[in-house]
């Protein structure tokens, strides 16, 4: 069927098929490269540098916290458009936007946890293990801020009545993502913590 025969549902239908497919390859991609980072944490766990003492900072326990809620926040704010609910929207969003900043700031505070322990991630008085941390923590936050932008995009596009039950994939794609970027930091949390 060509662009000329379609009509426009089926024309839309494509489009949002093809925006979710496109996530859908992007995320599988990023969790291929955590799987390789992680991999490469367990063969490095076998160096006699390695710290087998080592404790994740609070800040990392409290960032946790505060990424499941914002997928909670982001639940809602899908939840609410598909109601029609304006309102409930645009409180769930800037939730969403105000608990991922909060997550950036707690992991920076997490960060200067680790070196006020006198573990540096760089340097002579670096490890191998605060380093891989850091690698891993770093390149999450970089995918946390591809989700905040896209948040901000969201965000604007509402206030320009862009989205309503009728029309909710983009919010529905922000929420995808943020709950996959919620799963890797639960999954490289728990690996970090417990697996050392």
């Amino acid at each position: 069927m060509t662009k000329d025969m379609m009509t426009p549902e089926d024309y839309k239908e494509r489009s949002e098929r093809s925006a979710k497919l496109i996530l859908w390859f992007a995320m599988i991609s990023m969790t291929m490269m955590f799987a390789g980072l992680t991999s490469a944490f367990v063969v490095s766990k076998g160096r006699k540098d390695w710290l087998q003492n080592f404790e994740m900072p609070w800040a990392f326990y409290a960032s946790t916290v505060v990424i499941l809620l914002c997928s909670v926040c982001m639940w809602m704010a899908k939840r609410s458009i598909k109601q029609d609910n304006r309102s409930a929207t645009t409180a769930f969003l800037f939730g969403t936007l105000a608990l991922g900043i909060t997550f950036v700031v707690l992991q920076f505070k997490g960060f200067g946890q680790i070196v006020s322990e006198g573990y540096y991630f760089t340097g002579s008085a670096s490890n191998i293990t605060t380093t891989f941390l850091y690698v891993v923590a770093v390149t999450h936050l970089a995918h946390l801020a591809g989700g905040l932008i896209s948040l901000l995009v969201i965000i604007y596009k509402h206030f320009k009545q862009k989205y309503n039950s009728g029309q909710t994939l983009g919010i529905e794609l922000g929420a995808t993502y943020w709950h996959f970027l919620d799963f890797l930091w639960l999954y490289l949390f728990l690996f970090l913590t417990f697996f050392k």
